[in-house]
């Protein structure tokens, strides 16, 4: 009797040294706690619908921004499929650091002092500059105040449009469209005859095979867009996130990374920034 009740109670304390084993190597984030794998994941925030910087594809997901997180995050100590990829919409970015949603976000996410109050930048990693996407037989419109009476596409929910109409073209004609996908067609057709938002933006839908050959860009760098990985305020991911780019840039990753996605639509990228030197 007492050989069984030792061995029952041996089984118990196995069961239970079994479950607690369990319970402690399941952890779904990890950008502070360790890169030693063991089953050890790191969430990363980028952009789905942006063709050549982050998008998801029935293959995955693809673009520069999603070049850069996987290089970093490797640099972290963390595999390609440890990788948990969440949406970061623009508007959701700051509140989805903040309550930890993310280990960090890379999604053309420019450098603000506003943005900068509620959460930290690595980086940055990309400038870019606010341009003018147009067919590329177009002749006319040179420089920005050819933009004057030209049909300008004006997407619901962006400035960009609207400053160039402030700032530079009052007689511009915007014409609304829900998305840039949508202004594609119409800047192919002749229904605009300009799209606007960031250089690199427009290199990634110019970029898409159906559009290779049939735009470029004006290159006017109407502003300048400094892109960072953002992490929580505090977090001493950005120092590790700072010395992964460097290696990136250093060992000709991040220039592969950008000829790779944007490249189609020669894409003149600038040299690639040093940490911590943004642009006004």
């Amino acid at each position: 009797m007492k050989l069984r009740k030792v061995t029952a109670a041996s089984a118990t304390v196995f069961a239970l040294a079994l479950t607690a084993t369990a319970c402690g190597g399941d952890n779904s984030t990890g950008g502070d706690s360790g890169s030693d794998g063991g089953g050890k994941k790191i969430t990363v925030g980028i952009k789905f619908d942006q063709p050549g910087l982050g998008q998801k594809t029935p293959q995955g997901y693809a673009g520069f921004d999603v070049d850069v997180a996987t290089y970093v995050a490797k640099k972290l100590g963390y595999s390609e499929d440890q990788i948990v990829w969440k949406e970061s919409k623009s508007a959701d970015r700051e509140t989805m650091l903040q309550r930890g949603d993310v280990d960090f976000i890379a999604a053309t996410y420019s450098i603000t002092p506003e943005r900068q109050e509620k959460v930290d930048f690595a980086g940055p990693y990309l400038l870019a500059h606010q341009d003018v996407l147009l067919r590329v037989d177009d002749n006319k419109i040179k420089s920005p105040k050819d933009l004057n009476n030209a049909k300008l596409c004006s997407v619901t929910g962006s400035t960009s449009a609207q400053n160039v109409k402030d700032k530079l073209a009052p007689k511009a004609q915007l014409q609304p469209y829900p998305t840039y996908s949508a202004c594609l067609p119409g800047l192919q057709n002749g229904a605009v005859d300009a799209l606007t938002t960031d250089d690199s933006i427009l290199a990634g839908y110019a970029s898409q095979a159906q559009f290779k050959g049939k735009f470029k860009l004006g290159g006017f760098k109407l502003t300048n867009e400094n892109y960072g990985i953002g992490v929580k305020k505090g977090s001493d991911l950005k120092d590790k996130i700072n010395k992964a780019l460097e290696e990136m840039v250093a060992d000709k990753s991040w220039q592969e990374a950008v000829d790779k996605n944007l490249g189609p639509a020669n894409y003149k990228n600038e040299p690639a920034p040093k940490i911590g030197d943004i642009k006004s």
